[in-house]
């Protein structure tokens, strides 16, 4: 009797937390009222959006360190680009496939926080690397663990927010990657300088842990499909038996929808290369300020991180809502938006690589993250949208593969080498037209600098070449912002009626 009497007060008890973030479900005006209430929704956006904060800082925390490992360890610029980019973005593409189709079906909550657990620990492991080889295999296994971020938390938000409203909501979410690479640059760079890039690695990426216990106790599970129409929701099945056959055939109608619909595809492609350019110039960035101003790390991490971050943080944020807000009138604006932030950002990258004084450069670079981080939450919306409910973490996946393997596996390794290569023909140039004899860029400037013992004009033939190496490489990779702009804008022609055709087709098949 005194265990039924506790039994009944631990569901009441229940009941009474559940009801601060729950309500009544009943249909209205062709659409159920939300189980959650609005301030739970905004909480969960923004727990989700912390996930993805860790996530942004502990993939580019190799930024932030890369000029004290390159020294430390005697790498190239193509090894850099390697680690940063390649080598996380090729296993990242890879994962994102199996744990979203994982998504589709389990617990997303779940999914997220063990994922946040491991490339939160891995990342804290990068210190302990003590070579190339080491580094390479542990960045490798990031980018597995990292794929169980976006593609669960994206369709995590389409079930708690409304279509009308997903390019907003997912633009906060996507703020995490300003607040990452902010936090990553700051942290990073002032504990790299008083106490080495080792134990940078450690401090970002051991707190990650505890976030992720904190979303896993607050955040739940909700469900599919409870932001559609009334009839969408009122139908809504569970999951179909596991096998090989329906998987493939689920794959296949998420590319379809993706890739084979010339106004997403021009979407798709405009993402991917404007990320291209993003990850590749943003990798060298730090390295960029250490070259050509001499700055130490601690300063770097202040003025990259604020420069850069603080206006991608607020274009990101702001790009979803005014896409939202355009759309009433025209649904092209999602495309639109984006179009027009990617090319008005181009001019002033160039502009600020171009910069005698660091502080021109700081001032000037910190207003085109505005204009091209705009298109993000416009992006993710469209892809979110042009697919049901169960195929929205295949859907983000998908694009991920796309930002993984061309944009983040293949940016930095691009600049990188353009760098290595601008930097050699610099060289030579500066040996054959002085009084130097020395061999290969690489051999006489090890990790970019000359050795201890070298001659005071052979290491400012190393600095001078690298330095100008480096500022050419930056804008040649910003200019590709412009074939992104002209993808957005051939999008922008077919994308209103895609997506009206979408929300008819979801409609259609709910009522059948």
């Amino acid at each position: 009797m005194a265990r039924a009497r506790r039994a009944a007060g631990r569901r009441r008890a229940g009941r009474v937390a559940l009801a601060a973030t729950t309500r009544p479900e009943t249909p209205r005006n062709g659409r159920y009222e939300p189980v959650y209430t609005a301030g739970y929704t905004r909480a969960v956006t923004l727990l989700l959006m912390a996930a993805y904060t860790f996530n942004s800082m502990d993939r580019s925390i190799i930024s932030i360190i890369a000029q004290s490992m390159k020294v430390d360890l005697a790498l190239t610029d193509t090894q850099v680009g390697l680690l940063g980019g390649t080598a996380f973005g090729i296993l990242y593409a890879l994962g994102g496939i199996p744990i979203a189709r994982l998504a589709e079906r389990f617990n997303r909550v779940n999914i997220i926080a063990m994922a946040l657990i491991s490339w939160s620990a891995l990342t804290a492991l990068l210190g302990a690397a003590a070579g190339f080889a080491q580094l390479l295999a542990i960045r490798v296994s990031i980018g597995v663990a990292e794929a169980g971020c976006s593609p669960p938390a994206h369709s995590l938000l389409s079930d708690y927010v409304v279509p009308e409203r997903r390019a907003s909501a997912l633009s906060i979410y996507s703020c995490g990657i300003s607040l990452g690479y902010i936090l990553g640059a700051v942290i990073g760079g002032w504990v790299a300088l008083h106490y080495g890039w080792r134990a940078a690695c450690v401090t970002v990426g051991l707190p990650g842990i505890a976030m992720a216990l904190v979303i896993r106790t607050l955040v739940r599970e909700p469900p599919r499909g409870h932001s559609e129409p009334a009839t969408a929701r009122a139908t809504a099945s569970g999951p179909t038996p596991f096998s090989m056959r329906h998987e493939l055939a689920e794959l296949g109608a998420v590319a379809r929808a993706l890739l084979l619909n010339w106004p997403v595809l021009n979407v798709i492609l405009g993402v991917t290369i404007g990320s291209f350019a993003a990850y590749g110039s943003y990798q060298f960035v730090p390295a960029f300020f250490s070259r050509a101003y001499g700055l130490d790390y601690a300063t770097i991490g202040l003025v990259s991180g604020f420069a850069g971050g603080v206006s991608v943080g607020i274009g990101i944020f702001t790009g979803g809502f005014i896409a939202d807000a355009l759309a009433r009138r025209s649904r092209r604006w999602y495309a639109l938006v984006p179009a027009i932030g990617t090319a008005l950002a181009v001019p002033f990258y160039v502009l600020a690589f171009l910069q005698p004084d660091w502080k021109s450069a700081a001032v000037i670079l910190s207003i085109p993250g505005f204009f091209q981080y705009a298109s993000l939450g416009p992006t993710f919306g469209i892809v979110q949208n042009v697919v049901d409910s169960r195929r929205r973490a295949t859907a983000s996946a998908l694009l991920y593969i796309c930002l993984s393997v061309l944009a983040l596996g293949g940016g930095p390794l691009f600049t990188g080498w353009v760098i290595d290569r601008l930097a050699e023909g610099h060289f030579t140039d500066l040996v054959h037209g002085g009084t130097l004899s020395a061999g290969s860029f690489q051999l006489a400037c090890p990790g970019g600098t000359a050795a201890p013992r070298a001659t005071a004009e052979l290491a400012r033939a190393c600095a001078e070449s690298l330095t100008a190496a480096t500022r050419q490489g930056l804008v040649i990779t910003v200019l590709l912002y412009c074939w992104s702009a002209l993808h957005y804008l051939l999008a922008a022609v077919g994308i209103g009626r895609v997506l009206e055709e979408a929300a008819t087709r979801r409609a259609a098949s709910a009522a059948a």
